[in-house]
C-alpha cells in the first residue's frame, strides 16, 4: 500500500527534505535560520536535530550562501540552499547566473553543479516592494538553470525531490501563502520523478488556461464558477517554467482553439509572453486572440488594497476567460 500522509504544504516540503537527507548522504541543507530555528516559515523544523551538522545556519549573506553551495556542488556534495525571499537572491545573481549555470559548460562536462535553491516569492498581505516580486522569468531566461513552481501539496514534495536528484542547478520557487493554508494527502514513498512536465488540473473543451504558482487556485475557482455559465475551461499547471512543457499546452489549444495565460508576475518580459510567442510560431489555428493576465508594470505596493488593485484577482481572470470564449 502507498504511504500517504495528511500534510500541510510546508510539511510536504519538510518531508521531501527529510527523505533527501536520509537517502543521499552527500546532501547538505543550509541557509539563514534554516537549522536551529527551523526556518523563518517553520519549513525545516526538526531537521537540524535529526541530521546534525548537515543542516546548519549561515550568516546573512546570500552571496556567501550560494557561492558556498556552488563550490560544494562541484566537489561532490548535493547542497540545498534556502533563500528566504526570491527578492534576496538578486544579491547573489553572479553566483547563480555566472557560476552555477555555467559549471557544466565551462568544464566541458567534467563537472556539474547539483545544486537546489529553495525560495519563495509573490505578494502576501502587508509585504513591501522588496518582498513581493515574482522573478521566475528572470531565472528561466538563463540557460543552465531549471526552474519549477509547485502549487499543490504533492508537487511541493515531488518537484523538490526531482530538483534535488537533478545533476544541474534547479531553482524551486514556493509561495508563503501556501505553507500553512490547509492540509492534503501526500504520497511520500513514490519514485523520484524526472524534471519537467505540465499537469492538466481540470479538463475542458472551450478554452485552455495555463497558469502556475499560488494563483492557480484562483484560476480553478473561476473555472468552476464559469462552468455553471456553460464555459468549460481546461486548466494546465505549467509547474516547470524551465523546461517548459509546450507540448501539453499546444495539444490542449489544438482542441479548444483558445488560450489564456494567467500569472502573478508582470506581463512585460514574462513567461506568458513566451508561451504566446511559441504558440504563434507553431502556427496553431485559434478561434480568438490569445490573452495574457498578469501584473501591470508597476512596483508591488505594500497596502493590501493597492496590491489587490494591481495583482490579478478572480474578477480579472473571469473576464479574460469569458471574453476569450465569447469574442
Amino acid at each position: 500500500m502507498p504511504d500517504t500522509k495528511h500534510l500541510s504544504y510546508a510539511e510536504a516540503v519538510n518531508a521531501a527534505l527529510r527523505r533527501a537527507l536520509q537517502q543521499r548522504p552527500e546532501t547538505l541543507l543550509f541557509g539563514e535560520d534554516v537549522g536551529t530555528p527551523g526556518g523563518v516559515f517553520g519549513v525545516t523544523k526538526g531537521l537540524r536535530k535529526q541530521f546534525g551538522e548537515r543542516v546548519f545556519d549561515t550568516p546573512i549573506s546570500e552571496a556567501a550562501i550560494l557561492g558556498g553551495a556552488v563550490g560544494a556542488a562541484m566537489l561532490g556534495r548535493r547542497p540545498i540552499a534556502e533563500i528566504m525571499w526570491a527578492d534576496f537572491s538578486l544579491v547573489a545573481l553572479d553566483q547563480i547566473v555566472n557560476q552555477a549555470a555555467n559549471v557544466r559548460y565551462v568544464s566541458r562536462g567534467s563537472l556539474s553543479a547539483p545544486l537546489t535553491i529553495r525560495t519563495q516569492q509573490g505578494s502576501a498581505p502587508g509585504a513591501c516592494a522588496q518582498h513581493s516580486q515574482s522573478l521566475e522569468a528572470l531565472f528561466a531566461h538563463v540557460p543552465g538553470l531549471q526552474v519549477c513552481m509547485p502549487a499543490t501539496h504533492q508537487d511541493a514534495y515531488d518537484l523538490l525531490l526531482a530538483s534535488i536528484w537533478c545533476d544541474d542547478p534547479v531553482i524551486v520557487i514556493e509561495n508563503r501563502t501556501l505553507y500553512h493554508a490547509n492540509k492534503a494527502d501526500v504520497r511520500v514513498d513514490g519514485e523520484v520523478p524526472p524534471i519537467g512536465g505540465a499537469a492538466v488540473r481540470r479538463p475542458g473543451t472551450d478554452v485552455t488556461v495555463v497558469t502556475w504558482g499560488a494563483i492557480q487556485q484562483q484560476v480553478l475557482d473561476v473555472a468552476d464558477n464559469l462552468d455553471t455559465e456553460g464555459i468549460r475551461a481546461e486548466v494546465i499547471d505549467a509547474r516547470w517554467i524551465r523546461p517548459l512543457d509546450l507540448t501539453t499546452v499546444f495539444a490542449s489549444v489544438q482542441r479548444t482553439g483558445r488560450l489564456v495565460v494567467v500569472h502573478e508576475a508582470h506581463t512585460i518580459g514574462g513567461v506568458g509572453g513566451e508561451i504566446l510567442a511559441a504558440l504563434a510560431e507553431a502556427g496553431i489555428p485559434q478561434r480568438s486572440a490569445p490573452v495574457r493576465v498578469g501584473t501591470p508594470p508597476v512596483r508591488i505596493p505594500a497596502a493590501p488594497a493597492l496590491a489587490a488593485a494591481v495583482i490579478p484577482g478572480r474578477d480579472a481572470i473571469a473576464e479574460a476567460i469569458t471574453q476569450s470564449v465569447r469574442s
